[in-house]
């Protein structure tokens, strides 16, 4: 047999990890009846094999069925998973809660939640420890320090002591894998674990996965949305379309020549640092203007004398790390914190200056699209009703504001009779398209998009840029665009202002800051870029 992650090697090594024709039911009323069907694939020693799919695809489910802990609702139906040629699904709960942590363990998205709030670094890491094994309180201390240390903290002694919100969210997700890797397991697997974090931070995480799997050989199962994160750490790459496993294969030979459509169409979807191409906008109308805004939370300094310009027609896009004070500049601008010195003119008005009665009706003139759009609309609501009303305190009589509101939902993409439906009737990319649709029932003419596309799967990402772009350009809009990816920014950007450590260090067109940076920072962003490199060297192959 040939070892798949080293083709030269004819050994036959033993997969520490192997899935046997699985089938996993969902509740009835669903789209499909399976949630993953017939996936069979094997995970080696020393190896990452990357599961990739959009949301939906099934792979968090079949992730969580790796782990013994399929969602309520659903049922392992067909097949067996194999861990070290034990099944997990003959085992009892008890049984598979002494296999969890000792020979499997899981990175889970999101490190802030991972972690218990009211509990040390040091305690939680102690804890697993604590609940596997024999050893006293010295040693249990011990072993979490040098975990600690493995993944490269600053100053271990004080990460031990501090509680999860005094860390970074990289570090925060060091801790994570630390706890993963406590009692050494075979099986590691991480469920989107870069997703949440900037792109530096990102490289860094999945630089350190690569350093401990060549340390400690384990098997790791990746489960990520994104190619350009594959690119940069897959040894081999499984594809899920609707359950089902549409591709397996060596990594380089999945990204050079994927014989799957929906392979395909997932690559072509990830964005490039090349800037679009369209041509010169006028910079004539100022739509939104910001001079010496300042805002400080304690000693920090989150704005520092910031000035910027976004002219009608054009998209200005805010780049920068977690921290850099992008989120705390959308905030400024359109009022939701009072910044402590500085003007925001909208229109030639300074809105910082408006008595709160009067800040009402010049804030429709400014809009926010939000990060989450799970969050930001209303579960309780109709989807309609939410923009309908948007449009009343906007001036449009009630008795037409339905009509507009379905005018709107057909604006973004959405069919007129989703009005009745509810946000829960609809996948991610959707609801970020009705949140949209609110923002523009308030007639505005700037736009805010705070990360605004960082939840959304690659694809569904592609997606609603087109379809900013499209409304950008349709209806003469402003949008300053936030995000910490420069991928993205390349791809809607007229002009980008690039922050750190809540300063402008570089802004300008975006074609020259994307071809020839002048600021270490911005170079820095750049290469952070996931895939750049792997994905460059295939491009130019092909």
């Amino acid at each position: 047999m040939t070892d798949p992650v080293n083709p030269g090697d004819t050994t036959a090594p033993r997969p520490v990890l192997k899935l046997e024709n699985l089938s996993i039911s969902l509740p009835e009323g669903a789209d499909r009846s399976l949630a993953v069907s017939g996936a069979s694939l094997e995970l080696y020693p020393g190896e990452i094999l990357c599961l990739v799919g959009e949301s939906g695809s099934g792979k968090s489910v079949l992730s969580a069925a790796v782990m013994g802990a399929v969602p309520r609702g659903l049922d392992v139906v067909a097949g067996h998973i194999l861990l070290n040629g034990t099944d997990l699904t003959g085992l009892s709960e008890s049984q598979l809660r002494q296999m969890r942590g000792r020979d499997i363990a899981m990175i889970f998205q999101e490190p802030m939640s991972s972690l218990n709030p009211a509990m040390t670094v040091g305690e939680q890491i102690e804890e697993v420890f604590l609940l596997h094994s024999d050893f006293d309180a010295a040693e249990r201390r011990k072993r979490a320090r040098a975990l600690v240390e493995a993944m490269h903290l600053p100053d271990p002694d004080r990460i031990l002591a501090s509680f999860p919100h005094c860390l970074s969210g990289g570090q925060c997700q060091r801790v994570v894998i630390a706890m993963a890797l406590a009692l050494n397991p075979k099986v590691l697997v991480a469920d989107e674990p870069t997703t949440a974090l900037d792109v530096t931070t990102q490289a860094q995480v999945l630089k350190l996965i690569r350093e401990l799997r060549d340390v400690y050989n384990h098997g790791i199962l990746f489960i990520t949305h994104d190619f350009g994160v594959v690119a940069d750490i897959a040894d081999r790459i499984a594809v899920m379309k609707d359950g089902v496993i549409v591709e397996l294969g060596p990594a380089r030979d999945v990204l050079e020549a994927a014989s799957h459509p929906y392979t395909r169409s997932l690559i072509a979807a990830i964005p490039g640092l090349a800037p679009r191409l369209r041509p010169a906008p006028e910079r004539s109308l100022i739509a939104l203007k910001a001079a010496g805004l300042c805002h400080s939370f304690g000693a920090m300094r989150a704005l520092d004398e910031i000035n910027l310009t976004l002219f009608r027609g054009t998209v200005l896009s805010v780049v920068g790390e977690s921290g850099s004070g992008k989120s705390t500049l959308a905030k400024a601008l359109i009022r939701l914190i009072e910044p402590k010195a500085g003007r925001v003119e909208v229109g030639g008005t300074d809105i910082l200056a408006l008595h709160p009665r009067d800040l009402a009706q010049c804030r429709r003139r400014i809009q926010m699209i939000f990060q989450d759009p799970f969050e930001s609309l209303n579960p309780r609501r109709r989807v309609g009703d939410m923009i309908a009303r948007a449009a009343i305190l906007a001036g449009t009589p009630p008795r037409k504001a339905r009509a507009v509101a379905e005018e709107l939902l057909t604006l973004v993409g959405l069919q007129a009779s989703a009005y009745a439906r509810r946000p829960a009737a609809f996948s991610g990319g959707q609801r970020q398209r009705i949140g949209i649709a609110r923002a523009l029932a308030m007639r505005p003419d700037v736009l805010i998009a705070d990360e605004s596309l960082s939840a959304l799967d690659v694809s569904v990402q592609a997606q609603v840029l087109e379809l900013l772009r499209d409304l950008q350009a349709r209806l003469d809009l402003a949008i300053l665009f936030i995000t910490h990816d420069l991928r993205v920014a390349a791809q809607i950007s007229d002009d980008i202002i690039v922050m750190q450590k809540g300063r402008i260090v570089e802004q300008g067109r975006a074609s020259a800051i994307l071809s020839d940076p002048q600021h270490p920072y911005t170079r820095e962003l750049l290469a952070a870029a996931p895939g750049r490199t792997t994905l460059s060297t295939l491009s130019a192959a092909n």
